[in-house]
């Protein structure tokens, strides 16, 4: 079932892969947000996580922290997404327990979708070499952003279209400026 703006975001008492605990309600009074991928070596994801690394000083500036979950196991986000040494956690999730409870789903629409993300995936794979590696678990999970607010409300849901679908980054900058 997917969220919507303004129910209280689902609780979650999770490890980060390097041990970290991490719960939701370490964000009581912060705006967080939460980003669900497909698995650690997938290209697009990486490509995003690339993004946010570089606008995350901006971002953490303004109060927002930032949780990134992907379906395959520590190792894998270790040997794939870890090489990028991210400012934020990054959490595994490979029973997709949080997926279910965020209401993020595959689909294989929407993985076909991404044949028409060409530049994308061509600024990804070659420019970035952000290389396909191992795919783990759903291998058509489309992305989700959630912007969480103080009170641990959802202030956006945004469920992806396709693979490489996320929340534009203005949402995120309008959040930071009207905190919800």
């Amino acid at each position: 079932m997917k969220l919507h703006v303004g129910q209280a975001a689902p609780d979650f008492q999770i490890e980060d892969i390097h041990g970290t605990p991490i719960a939701l309600g370490d964000y009581a009074g912060k705006m967080l947000m939460l980003s669900f991928y497909r698995y650690a070596s997938c290209p697009l994801c990486n490509l995003r996580v690339h993004e946010l690394i570089h606008r995350y000083p901006e971002f953490y500036a303004k109060g927002l922290h930032l949780l990134a979950f992907f379906q395959s196991p520590r190792e894998s986000i270790r040997q794939y997404v870890g090489k990028q040494e991210t400012p934020f956690p990054l959490i595994a999730d490979p029973t997709r327990a949080l997926y279910r409870r965020y209401g993020v789903e595959s689909s294989w629409v929407g993985f076909g979708k991404a044949l028409f993300k060409l530049p994308m995936i061509f600024d990804a794979v070659i420019k970035k070499k952000f290389l396909p590696g191992k795919m783990e678990n759903e291998f058509a999970m489309i992305p989700a952003d959630f912007l969480i607010g103080p009170d641990l409300t959802i202030s956006r849901a945004f469920y992806g279209k396709d693979i490489g679908d996320h929340l534009p980054m203005r949402d995120v900058e309008n959040f930071l400026v009207s905190g919800r």
